[in-house]
């Protein structure tokens, strides 16, 4: 999770959870390359993928704010064991130089079962690039695939029964109570888009159906991830419990695909 060296929680049931040792025990020395008035070993939006014999956890360093941002990676052979190795950095952007902003890394893998990375916040929208599968670094052309005024983030893609589907969060994090984030999809038959909301508007012009949007309890659903296995589909995500002070909790429900369009 985000915060100090990234934490890592463990569970057999789902509701249950144990903290376990986090990832980083301090800062590796390149990252203040690439984002140099970043917080003390603060690590952003972390996502791990099993992926031939190793497991891969992609995570953001950045200045809050502002470009200056990395998507870095580390892999190990168990996560219990945490035989952590760091495999530098993936992408980069810089303020006055970069129209994008590489943070929120979430992989996956296409129809055919190759490896793609899809990132971005806010600021030039939301990309998605082909992973070499030697490196599980980038290769070949970078696509733009979302954009939306007011706040775009923490894009996830699955594949489902011919289409992509692309879930964002829009609006406003981390304000509590008064954050504004909803959680938005489109899908498309092309990983590389365009995708589309169900009222047929194209993600790059500011589409995005909302799947939710919180409500009295759970206010600012967002930074979701939808994970399937063995065909069945959850949707996780983090919102503030305004019964209980606002403090942030993570939500998992099913996910479903009714008509082509997901739901829960």
């Amino acid at each position: 999770m985000t915060g100090t060296g990234i934490g890592v929680k463990y569970s057999s049931d789902g509701l249950y959870w144990t903290q376990g040792a986090q990832v980083f025990p301090s800062e590796l020395s390149w990252w203040r390359n690439y984002a140099p008035n970043m917080g003390s070993n603060d690590v952003w939006a972390p996502d791990c993928y099993y992926y031939r014999g190793r497991y891969w956890l992609y995570y953001a360093v950045s200045e809050f704010g502002t470009n200056n941002s990395a998507i870095g990676l580390t892999s190990c052979t168990s996560i219990i064991a945490g035989d952590w190795r760091d495999d530098g950095m993936v992408v980069h952007t810089s303020s006055g130089s970069s129209a994008a902003n590489s943070i929120d890394p979430n992989v996956f893998q296409d129809a055919s079962g190759k490896p793609w990375l899809v990132y971005g916040s806010w600021f030039d929208g939301i990309k998605v690039v082909r992973l070499a599968d030697a490196t599980m670094k980038p290769t070949g052309t970078t696509y733009s695939i979302a954009r939306k005024s007011g706040g775009i983030e923490n894009p996830d893609i699955v594949y489902n029964n011919g289409y992509y589907y692309l879930f964002v969060s829009t609006g406003l994090c981390c304000q509590g109570t008064s954050s504004t984030y909803k959680i938005a999809y489109g899908r498309s038959t092309s990983l590389a888009g365009p995708y589309y909301d169900k009222n047929g508007v194209n993600m790059l012009n500011g589409g995005g159906t909302i799947l939710d949007a919180g409500n009295s309890r759970w206010v600012g659903p967002g930074a979701s991830d939808v994970y399937r296995r063995s065909g069945n589909y959850a949707l996780i995500r983090h919102a503030y419990d305004a019964s209980d002070n606002g403090t942030p909790k993570m939500l998992i429900n099913d996910l479903y695909f009714s008509g082509g369009w997901p739901t829960y």
